[in-house]
């Protein structure tokens, strides 16, 4: 690659944002210890929202968005990183505040970085990415906080989505019983699929309880909706489970009662992936690397480019997208 690269940029005009691929020089990169051959990203939640302008997530324009990437090093200036190194990096704001993944080449801080683990070449953690390791923290969190999978069930909510499908096949795969929520009947075989062992319609979740309590159903769960959805299991949670919340795309308010946390020792756990501290992060990825199931990690993702990412951005804001979409910024 010469010092030309292709990427997705986005122009802000009276309020309205505009994206559009272009060739880039690679002086315009971002300050950075570490130059990265961008293999491939990933589309998530946020990325629609930057995409769209939405929540001012991007404060400076032109931006290069993509929350994710995946590749392999070709410059660096740290002692950590040599060309050929194969990284992969998640969160520390970088797609933006910092330019990201939708492009053949980004410059990033050494200390965002992590190696990708043996077992994972760089599509595979794409495939997984953001909402992968987000997944995988709501696993290692629940079992930290003693759901075992003898504890009982656990619910999986927004099953359709890259950490719902995710966490799903994880869940299953370190040997719990997962109920997958889902609004949309037809990814129920998708979901048996990636280890589900019963469907939870969406509509049993979506209205707030009429009581502070009820019928203890699960031993915990991972919710990446928020909103209802997360009020409406926590009066559900057997007694000193846990729920690992990871999402808001049900809503960032929460209406709920004390009465799970003071009554059953219920815990609210928060995830966040964006700030994750190093260590924690190569924990993640390298149980990743060892309990993601092959035949799962095959199902969840399609495959788009950078011209399709506009088009794509509605089409995960609404709910639309199942699984994994990555993104070969070369095509």
């Amino acid at each position: 690659m010469g010092d030309e690269f292709r990427a997705l940029v986005l122009e802000e005009t009276e309020g309205k944002v505009a994206a559009s691929v272009r060739m880039l020089d690679q002086a315009r990169l971002p300050e950075g210890d570490v130059t990265v051959d961008v293999a491939w990203s990933g589309l998530n939640y946020k990325d629609g929202m930057v995409l769209k302008g939405i929540g001012r997530l991007v404060r400076t324009y032109p931006h290069v968005p993509g929350i994710d990437f995946a590749g392999a090093v070709s410059a660096s200036d740290s002692p950590d990183y040599a060309p050929g190194d194969k990284v992969v990096l998640t969160g520390w704001r970088v797609g933006e505040a910092h330019w990201g993944g939708y492009a053949e080449r980004a410059r990033v801080k050494s200390d965002w970085l992590v190696p990708l683990p043996d077992g994972l070449d760089e599509k595979d953690a794409m495939t997984l990415g953001t909402a992968g390791f987000t997944a995988m923290l709501a696993v290692m969190a629940l079992a930290e906080h003693g759901v075992a999978p003898d504890s009982g069930p656990v619910l999986v909510t927004g099953g359709g989505g890259g950490v719902g499908g995710v966490a799903t096949a994880l869940l299953a795969a370190h040997g719990y019983e997962v109920h997958a929520s889902t609004g949309r009947a037809e990814l129920a075989d998708y979901l048996t699929g990636l280890g589900a062992a019963e469907i939870v319609p969406r509509a049993e979740l979506a209205e707030l309880p009429k009581r502070p309590l009820a019928a203890e159903r699960w031993a915990g769960a991972i919710d990446a909706v928020g909103g209802n959805t997360l009020a409406a299991l926590l009066p559900q949670i057997k007694y000193g489970g846990a729920v690992a919340a990871c999402g808001l795309a049900g809503g960032a308010e929460l209406s709920t009662t004390v009465l799970p946390f003071l009554l059953r020792g219920v815990n609210l756990l928060g995830i966040d992936s964006v700030m994750c501290p190093a260590a924690r992060r190569r924990t993640a990825w390298a149980a990743l690397a060892d309990k993601m199931p092959r035949a799962a990690l095959n199902a969840l993702a399609a495959t788009a480019t950078l011209e399709d990412l506009p088009g794509l951005a509605d089409k995960i804001l609404k709910g639309g997208v199942r699984g994994r979409v990555i993104v070969d910024p070369s095509r």
